[in-house]
């Protein structure tokens, strides 16, 4: 009967219509780590595949880069506070930059909407800007303290990437007024708040977590879904009201992996000694738990997972990034491999395209593993050349490149099969 019940849960979601090749916000087309490219390397030469080019100036940061119609966007930090970057895709060359505001260096990765007209993006500060995507000149900007009240659940900065769904941007304050926000994509006018004045449960902290919001058309309704300092929760998205929160997996220091959504089924993790991982089902009534995992059976730091077919990957324990296999249907573990010498390398990001899993980890070291639940498998490693710990911004593979940054560099690879 469980296995029946985790099997209907696993049914298609809204995906967003994109250039091919294009991954234009955090985690792709559809901020789930998964591209859809093929004729891919199956494995890297030895070295690791050709670089392209790399570049600098672009500032320290923790963010990742969105790609869209030849140009690169990232942010970065700067002498006059976090700046909004714009690369050429080809050469990395600098087409232009703007300010956003203050703050320290940021891990907002820009989000460009789907007609390519507009990019929006974050300081750790809450400074929230929309530009021309073509010419970076500021259209309306937001504050979460100042216009929403804002809070994050601990000191390191508001980290999420934005959310553009249409017409609209959906935004993370964090406070009990709005929790969630949607504004107008083209002013910045608010067309609704969540209030979560409700008890979220007393595991993790009030506020904003480092999360990204997803979209769920779960039991029918159209919803925002991510984790914050109480948990996960589900927002509609047509008028913002909460429709549920789950608070167990909730842990007190920093809230990070966006959740994985399909179907019916909610998978999400968090690190730290009292977080865990949670596989849920929306319902017309809420939530309910199908299952969950302690902080020792499995638990993602912040390097996310991607779900493949029927299986979920990504990597296990707090400051460690143990690759591991997840058979949602069933809640079973596939696989962890509980490796010394791969617990060393800490914590990774994970992307997946044409089979393959990337693996960044945290002291600069890219794994090329194969996404099968039969096994652990290598396909080749490099070193990114000068990281330095923490290596964290997650990968990007855009239109047969694998984009790397590394604070105020960035490394472009050709990883397409019939031009390495």
């Amino acid at each position: 009967m469980r296995t029946r019940l985790f099997a209907a849960l696993l049914v298609t979601v809204l995906t967003v219509p994109v250039v091919a090749g294009d991954w234009p916000t955090w985690r792709g087309p559809n901020r789930d780590g998964v591209s859809t490219e093929t004729g891919l390397l199956q494995s890297w030469p030895s070295g690791g595949p050709k670089l392209v080019y790399k570049t600098s100036g672009i500032g320290g940061g923790m963010a990742s880069v969105a790609v869209v119609d030849g140009k690169v966007y990232t942010c970065g930090s700067g002498r006059g506070g976090t700046q909004l970057v714009c690369l050429n895709a080809k050469d990395g060359s600098k087409l232009w930059s703007t300010q956003i505001g203050g703050g320290g260096d940021p891990n907002c990765t820009p989000t460009v909407d789907a007609k390519g007209e507009y990019v929006i993006a974050m300081t750790k500060g809450g400074d929230v800007l929309c530009a021309n995507a073509k010419t970076g000149a500021p259209v309306w900007k937001k504050n979460f303290g100042r216009d929403f009240g804002g809070k994050m659940m601990s000191g390191w900065g508001y980290s999420e990437s934005p959310l553009i769904d249409g017409d609209r941007v959906i935004l993370t304050p964090g406070s009990k007024s709005a929790a969630m926000a949607a504004l107008d994509l083209k002013t910045g006018k608010t067309i609704w708040t969540t209030e979560a004045n409700r008890d979220l449960g007393n595991k993790g902290k009030d506020g904003a977590g480092y999360s990204s919001i997803v979209i769920s058309k779960a039991a029918g309704v159209k919803q925002y879904v991510t984790l914050t300092g109480r948990g996960v929760i589900g927002v509609h998205a047509g008028t913002g009201k909460l429709l549920w929160h789950y608070n167990r997996v909730a842990n007190g220091t920093a809230n990070i992996p966006t959740p994985i959504v399909k179907g019916s089924m909610v998978f999400t993790s968090s690190g730290y000694g009292d977080g865990g991982s949670a596989i849920l089902q929306i319902t017309r009534s809420g939530v309910k738990e199908l299952k969950y995992f302690s902080s020792r059976e499995l638990q993602n730091h912040h390097g996310g997972v991607v779900l493949v077919g029927d299986y979920i990957y990504g990597g296990h324990g707090h400051n460690k990034g143990l690759p591991f296999c997840l058979a949602p249907k069933t809640g079973k573990v596939m696989w962890l491999e509980d490796d010394r010498d791969l617990a060393r390398k800490k914590s990774a990001a994970v992307v997946y395209a044409d089979k393959r899993l990337y693996f960044r980890y945290e002291d600069g070291t890219m794994h090329l593993v194969e996404a099968s639940p039969r096994g652990y498998k290598l396909h080749g490693s490099f070193k990114i050349p000068g990281s330095g710990s923490p290596s964290w911004p997650h990968p990007v593979v855009s239109d047969g490149k694998l984009y790397l940054r590394n604070q105020d560099e960035l490394y472009v690879y050709d990883v397409s099969e019939s031009k390495s």
